[in-house]
């Protein structure tokens, strides 16, 4: 076609209605104006360019910082924008939420109302309305990655393909906004973990733990690069969560081996995180980075208290986390009871096997 740019977003624009139209009745969530919008005349129809409107080359991206709409709060963005052009499920989308899925669900019918009610339309926003919207897109291609990196549900502990679209969606935002540290974070984030995919399950599909890993496996190149875009983060004042994150994930993967890990630097950077970002998943992380920096003990005092709070209550790692620490103590037979609680709670197949792997080797 003579604008390809504007071919691919009408096409995409069509995909989306007819996968719309394909689940209406099995989804009583879908919003008759989206649909509605959809199927309207839009502006790349009249002629104009969405390319040169937005300044954003990706479709795809283009299509996710659209969804982001600022009127509504960044859970509802995120949550509609995963749910409508992610392919992500309901499920998954809880699961990045930690929240039950039929929390999510309303979360998402709510937005949709927000917008039917508030006549918001679905237009591709100018490239002036970018910045107020790139936090919730950082969050989008984020957890599209999680996704990927740890798959909720199935066969597969990593969908591969699905962690690689959050990579190159990192890739086009870095070109988009190359000044932006914490985009820059965002994609060294991703990069440090994918590097270690390929020993990440053993050859009879079993998970091995970071601490097993066989590190002249992983992907030097993929490492140098996040190395290098977290350095020019932090070079351009990043000090961000996505930037801290990074900073975590360097620790790991540029370690010789995983007892030259340093742990008390990792810990250090969570409390800075828990400061930035707090919520219960890194009060976990930090925990276990302070059990890992000053004993067993210290992380299962903390693990008692996140116990208690409750926001946790049906997040298999917590269980697990506490397990590990336990066995680390030398109190098998509560951290028997750990696992247990553990598998009780896990979804994915491949994690089970490793809980239940872990119970067997108590001894």
């Amino acid at each position: 076609p003579d604008r390809p740019g504007a071919w691919l977003t009408l096409v995409a624009r069509r995909a989306a209605l007819d996968r719309i139209r394909r689940r209406r009745g099995r989804d009583d969530a879908i919003d008759e104006r989206l649909e509605a919008t959809l199927a309207a005349p839009s502006n790349e129809d009249e002629g104009e360019d969405p390319e040169v409107r937005s300044g954003v080359g990706d479709e795809r991206l283009r299509l996710v910082f659209t969804c982001c709409h600022p009127a509504l709060n960044r859970e509802a963005q995120v949550a509609l924008t995963l749910r409508t052009l992610s392919g992500l499920t309901t499920r998954e989308i809880a699961r990045a939420f930690l929240e039950p899925e039929a929390t999510t669900a309303q979360r998402i019918v709510r937005a949709k109302k927000k917008i039917e009610a508030a006549g918001i339309p679905y237009e591709i926003p100018p490239r002036e309305a970018l910045p107020e919207r790139l936090e919730a897109v950082l969050e989008v291609v984020y957890l599209i990655y999680n996704e990927g990196y740890t798959a909720t549900e199935g066969t597969a502990l990593v969908r591969v393909a699905v962690a690689e679209e959050a990579i190159r969606l990192g890739r086009v935002l870095e070109e988009l906004v190359p000044g932006e540290p914490e985009v820059k974070g965002l994609l060294a984030l991703m990069l440090f973990p994918h590097a270690r995919r390929a020993t990440r399950l053993d050859d009879e599909g079993r998970l091995v733990p970071l601490d097993a890993q066989n590190r002249s496996r992983w992907d030097r190149a993929e490492i140098a690069e996040a190395t290098g875009l977290l350095d020019a983060a932090i070079a351009g004042g990043g000090r961000g969560p996505y930037v801290v994150q990074a900073a975590i994930a360097s620790l790991h993967a540029n370690a010789p081996t995983a007892g030259e890990t340093d742990w008390k630097q990792i810990a250090a950077l969570y409390r800075r995180l828990l400061e930035l970002r707090p919520a219960p998943v890194v009060e976990l992380n930090a925990a276990v980075a302070l059990a890992m920096a000053e004993g067993p003990e210290r992380g299962l005092a903390w693990l008692d208290a996140l116990e208690k709070d409750g926001a946790l209550a049906r997040y298999h790692l917590l269980p697990a986390a506490r397990a590990e620490l336990l066995r680390k103590a030398g109190d098998l037979a509560a951290a028997r009871a750990a696992y247990d609680e553990a598998l009780a709670l896990v979804k994915n197949p491949a994690e089970r096997r490793h809980l239940e792997a872990r119970v067997l080797s108590l001894v």
